[in-house]
């Protein structure tokens, strides 16, 4: 059976965003997304935020734009796909998990002119900052393989 995983967020930074180098030189950026979902309480009839946190890497030059022009608050869309790493807990814990997403692709959101003044290649560009205006930033894989395209 096929499968597919692919999740599209848009919500606001927690933290500035943290990139570190692999021994390669590789860039990853990791930043922590909160997603509101707005529902309606029961008892009182209002309206409230009910927030999700969610953690995202982004890899390469794609995650050294990302963290070139947001910070803590800023409003993101991102596209990419969920994974599951499992490890060992360094001090005798057990087995340990987390599910996180891997960003794969990322555009500026709302219509802040300071987040698309720089340049294009790096991740900036159009001042008029509407959602469908800004650059979107792709990180496929090398070798020429299309993940978009189904087997």
């Amino acid at each position: 059976m096929a499968s597919f995983n692919r999740v599209i967020l848009m919500g606001n930074l927690t933290r500035d965003p943290e990139v570190r180098f692999t021994n390669s030189g590789m860039a990853v950026c990791n930043i922590g997304l909160a997603v509101n979902r707005r529902i309606k309480d029961q008892q009182t009839e209002q309206w409230r935020e009910e927030p999700t946190f969610v953690d995202v890497t982004i890899f390469g030059k794609r995650g050294e734009a990302f963290a070139k022009f947001h910070t803590k608050g800023k409003a993101a869309f991102i596209e990419g796909e969920l994974r599951y790493d499992t490890w060992e807990d360094k001090n005798g814990g057990g087995k340990r998990s987390k599910l996180y997403v891997v960003g794969n692709t990322w555009e500026f959101v709302g219509s802040d002119k300071g987040a698309g003044g720089g340049d294009r290649a790096a991740g900036g560009g159009n001042e008029g900052g509407g959602y469908g205006e800004q650059p979107s930033y792709s990180s496929a894989p090398s070798g020429g393989a299309d993940m978009d395209t189904p087997f």
